[in-house]
């Protein structure tokens, strides 16, 4: 399970990142084990040839040697060449950063790894339940050694957010044509498309209250207040897709008339304009709320 976390950086600048809790970080500690202990019979496997010529002494000291090289090496050896990631936390798509943000380097890996042999998981952790302990405690899920080296586990790979389109509700399209939107600034117009692209997500109160709020700071930047019973997500749904409409308008290329080097040909008359249709007056009376709400 993965939960928003807002890091702040150095420069004072949040970061809104995705914490690896236990689930993901559990399964890449079983992948990254199942690798080492591959390593391990590797290991005992040489070193009973040297037991077998008759220096057990030496066989022993080579295999402890060989054992805090494996379990603690390993970790900080990938997490240094590959800037937090070791094979497991590589499939599971999660990162070791520090609490700013930035990428880990040599000190913060060699005590996340010293961290991790001796007080998460195996010398002092009994079998990770330090470590588990500790990770179900914290709000970001970090364990011991996140906290002696200052880093923290996020998911860098999320799948990807399929932008919302925002319609133009018909009832308001040509209310929409006639308004002045160069008042409408960008971040106003960010907020009221993150808000649409939301409104499945929230309770029927937060998307009253919250286009309510944004309507109204959209009115008075536009000058234009919301029309009797038109609702909030309607309005702001109209207004936006007017800007884009816009905005779509302005950078579609200009038409070219005539060739390089045209031929003499008569005059044309231009063709009179079509003459312009008002909206007629809807005939049948008008629902009490004509609009549906956003899927």
């Amino acid at each position: 399970m993965e939960q928003e976390s807002e890091l702040v950086t150095g420069e004072a600048v949040v970061l809104d990142v995705r914490a690896a809790k236990l689930a993901s970080r559990g399964l890449a500690m079983m992948l990254d084990v199942a690798l080492q202990l591959v390593a391990l019979i590797v290991a005992m496997v040489v070193l009973s040839q040297v037991a077998a010529f008759g220096d057990e002494a030496l066989a022993l000291t080579l295999f402890l040697v060989t054992v805090v090289l494996i379990m603690v090496g390993y970790p900080v050896i990938f997490e240094t060449l590959s800037r937090g990631r070791t094979l497991g936390k590589m499939a599971l798509g999660l990162r070791v950063v520090r609490t700013d943000g930035g990428p880990v380097r040599f000190r913060h890996a060699l005590v996340r790894g010293l961290a991790g042999f001796f007080i998460d998981f195996w010398a002092l952790g009994m079998l990770g339940v330090v470590a588990v302990v500790t990770s179900l405690l914290s709000p970001n899920g970090r364990r011991v050694g996140d906290y002696l080296a200052g880093t923290l586990v996020i998911r860098e790979r999320m799948p990807a957010s399929r932008t919302p389109y925002v319609g133009m509700p018909p009832q308001l399209a040509y209310w929409a044509s006639q308004l002045d939107l160069t008042r409408l600034s960008n971040d106003l117009a960010l907020a009221v498309r993150q808000y649409l692209s939301r409104t499945s997500e929230l309770r029927p109160e937060a998307v009253e209250a919250l286009g309510y709020g944004l309507a109204q700071q959209v009115a008075a930047a536009i000058g234009a207040p919301v029309p009797p019973g038109v609702p909030s997500w309607a309005y702001l749904s109209a207004v936006l897709a007017e800007r884009r409409r816009r905005d779509q308008a302005k950078l579609r290329p200009a038409v070219q008339y005539g060739q390089a080097y045209p031929q003499a040909a008569s005059p044309v008359a231009p063709a009179a304009p079509a003459p312009v249709v008002q909206p007629e007056a809807p005939s049948a009376p008008v629902p009490e709320n004509p609009f549906a709400p956003p899927g």
